[in-house]
């Protein structure tokens, strides 16, 4: 089926301030806004190159609030009462009762455009009729900055100017250092106006309701404010049903070939498996909130939303999705594939769409990410011609992509150590929070068996034979030195340290990466000993634990993406990949129930507490917040490793890097009904179901 806005809605979230909550978010593809855990506030309203951040330290870690109702004389979020959110693609919807009144307000982002509406409804169920105080605290940091968002808090500006634009009965922000303006104000007019605030006093009858319209609009001008402004005030209403259209049309276009919004298109799933589907599509809403694209700058997709890193692409988050990517829209892959390799990708861990310069410290996966997307645009596209491209890199230097895809399969010699393994160092460049994952990793080590691997094909998909059995021998004898990681009888690995220490490290990192990567080199002792350890220290119901609770290191840090008390949101998704890829059917069969469980949030975050950390949310792993000391984002675009997981893992589509497409759809997973629907490949459309691979008629 083709989704709609009301088949990814989350379930009924019900929180009050203070609780253990990250609260939704949405985007327009311009920028994004966060719900604050208040019926009307919103934060981190952002569009990049405009930002208002929330955050400042060191001067304070608040949040810079706007929108924030005070009802008859007192600030809504004080009363304690708790407020119902319901998150659509297009909207949050808030509910909440207080003192015989029903309020309801639904928040979108203006179609194309950088300004927030929010509907609020007052329902007087109280018996008797009341004059009500609505007033608004409004605030602003507007800034406009082209060069600052390479780091984790997008700009802002504390010092805003504040007028009172006495003709809207709005308050006017602008900011003093760049040209940036906020324009906030309500619909119908205010009655009050003051530096803080607007207010609005309405009479409202027994079993009335009343409706205010806030709006909050960014521009670089007084003039341009002000217009768009006009305009949304002159309907408001209307905003909401643009923002349901054109998210349901997006979700049309995303599974239709030839949409004319994207360069590709994904395959339309049909089952009854709710589970499946489930995961299915918060896998690719997972992918496409992250869309971000303007006239200037064109089209990126970047990886969180919406506190942190909002403009920065990491070439590993991108790289989980890298099926998904190569089928939506190929084009943009190409495009930020050759801008990384006209980089050096062991200087930075992402660029930055604003200006496309490498940001943050280098990651040490990043010679297997750009691999692995490579392969994967060349295996869905069929571009082997792209192979023979040259890219310029940063210092003028030519260079063939083929010729890219060998170095880049042989970089971990650079860091070849006596024992014949790559020594990556410290924390930074790994997983920051795990203490014990240092230096002589398995993970990083047998990703790059698979590099060699790789490169291997690829260079034989240009008639390089000799290079190609070249590098497959070196990665022969890599593998037999990761083998000596190996913990007999514990399903896990060693990190060996300077001077030969080897340590044992209980993480899903290497377990995933290694059941992905050569799972066919696997002896049937060792599968049964990693199966045992997924099932006996990292599986929950719902979810999994990164770093299993038996490991020494728990001491060291909270982080719930690679630590003890919660997972990263691609772990689970690559972990079940993993486990189908040696057989384990009923294991993925029955955990996937629980999983699916865990998309009622929303897309996915970027980590998820394990479910006997904090309790559940809706049946499933709770996302994790982004205050100290969790610091992970409402969103992540590694999200999209759970469409790659239906369309590879339980479907069992292949396409190695020549013409021929195959498949192995997992019956015992996905009913003997299923099929995937113009399946694109090499420029032609495919349905794939249990009996095999049909070729459509028409170009994809």
């Amino acid at each position: 089926m083709i989704p709609v806005v009301e088949d990814l809605e989350s379930a009924e979230l019900v929180h009050r301030f203070g609780d253990v909550f990250n609260p939704p978010a949405l985007t327009n593809f311009r920028g994004s806004v966060q719900a604050a855990v208040d019926i009307t506030g919103i934060r981190s309203l952002n569009f990049p190159p405009f930002g208002c951040s929330d955050l400042f330290p060191p001067i304070t870690w608040s949040d810079s609030l706007t929108g924030a109702l005070f009802l008859d004389e007192r600030y809504f979020g004080a009363a304690g009462a708790e407020v119902a959110f319901e998150w659509r693609p297009d909207r949050i919807q808030r509910r909440a009762e207080i003192d015989g009144l029903r309020l309801q307000s639904d928040t979108v982002l203006v179609v194309d455009e950088m300004a927030c509406v929010i509907r609020l409804r007052i329902e007087n169920y109280s018996g008797q009729a009341r004059r009500l105080a609505l007033r608004f605290g409004l605030k602003s940091t507007v800034t406009r900055n082209a060069a600052g968002w390479k780091q984790v808090f997008s700009p802002s500006e504390l010092d805003n100017e504040v007028a009172i634009d006495d003709e809207r009965r709005a308050l006017l922000f602008r900011a003093r250092h760049s040209a940036a303006v906020s324009l906030q104000g309500v619909f119908p007019r205010a009655e009050e106006v003051d530096p803080k605030g607007v207010v609005l006093r309405p009479a409202v009858g027994r079993g009335e309701t009343v409706e205010v319209f806030l709006v909050d609009v960014i521009a670089e001008t007084v003039d341009q404010a002000r217009a768009l402004y006009d305009r949304i005030g002159a309907n408001p209403a209307a905003e909401l049903v643009r923002a349901r259209e054109c998210w349901d049309e997006e979700l049309r276009c995303v599974f239709t070939p030839g949409n004319g919004r994207y360069s590709g298109s994904l395959p339309r799933l049909e089952t009854r498996n709710r589970h499946v589907e489930r995961l299915y599509h918060a896998g690719v809403a997972g992918v496409v909130y992250f869309k971000r694209e303007s006239a200037q700058l064109g089209r990126t997709y970047t990886t969180l939303m919406p506190r942190y890193w909002q403009t920065i692409t990491w070439l590993w988050d991108y790289q989980l999705a890298s099926t998904v990517h190569a089928m939506l829209d190929p084009a943009v892959m190409r495009r930020l594939l050759e801008l990384w390799m006209s980089k050096d990708i062991h200087a930075f861990m992402g660029t930055d769409w604003l200006t496309r310069e490498g940001v943050g410290e280098p990651y040490a996966i990043n010679d297997h990410a750009i691999l692995q997307l490579l392969n994967d645009y060349v295996r869905w596209t069929g571009d082997r011609a792209w192979l023979e491209h040259t890219v310029t890199d940063e210092e003028g230097g030519r260079w063939r992509i083929i010729d890219r895809v060998r170095a880049y399969a042989r970089a971990w010699e650079q860091r070849k150590s006596a024992s014949g393994l790559a020594d990556y160092g410290g924390l930074k460049n790994l997983l920051e929070c795990v203490s014990s994952y240092a230096h002589e990793v398995a993970g990083l080590n047998v990703a790059n068996v698979a590099n060699l691997r790789i490169a291997a094909d690829l260079l034989a998909l240009v008639g390089q034979e000799g290079d190609a059995a070249q590098l497959r021998a070196e990665a022969a004898a890599l593998l037999a030195h990761v083998q000596e990681l190996h913990v007999e009888g514990g399903g896990y690995w060693y990190a060996r340290h300077p001077g030969g220490r080897k340590v044992p490290v209980r993480h899903c990192f290497d377990l995933l990466t290694v059941l992905n990567a050569i799972p066919n080199d696997l002896t049937e002792q060792q599968r049964l000993e990693m199966r045992r350890f997924f099932r006996e220290e990292l599986q929950t119901p719902a979810w999994m634990y990164a770093l299993s609770p038996r490991d020494a290191d728990c001491v060291f840090d909270l982080r719930p993406d690679h630590q003890w008390t919660g997972s990263y949101v691609a772990w689970p998704a690559r972990t079940a990949a993993g486990l189908l890829a040696i057989g384990e059917v009923e294991l993925v069969a029955d955990w996937i129930k629980g999983l699916a469980r865990t998309t009622r949030q929303g897309p996915f975050g970027q980590a998820h507490f394990v479910e006997w950390i904090i309790p559940p949310e809706a049946g499933g792993a709770r996302k994790a917040p982004s205050e100290f000391p969790f610091l992970v984002d409402w969103a992540c675009a590694g999200g999209g490793a759970w469409a790659s997981l239906v369309i590879e893992s339980m479907f069992g589509l292949t396409a190695p890097p020549g013409d021929h497409l195959q498949a192995r759809p997992v019956a015992a997973l996905l009913g003997d009904d299923a099929r995937l629907v113009n399946v694109p490949h090499h420029g032609r459309l495919y349905t794939v179901d249990r009996r095999g691979v049909h070729l459509q008629d028409g170009p994809a």
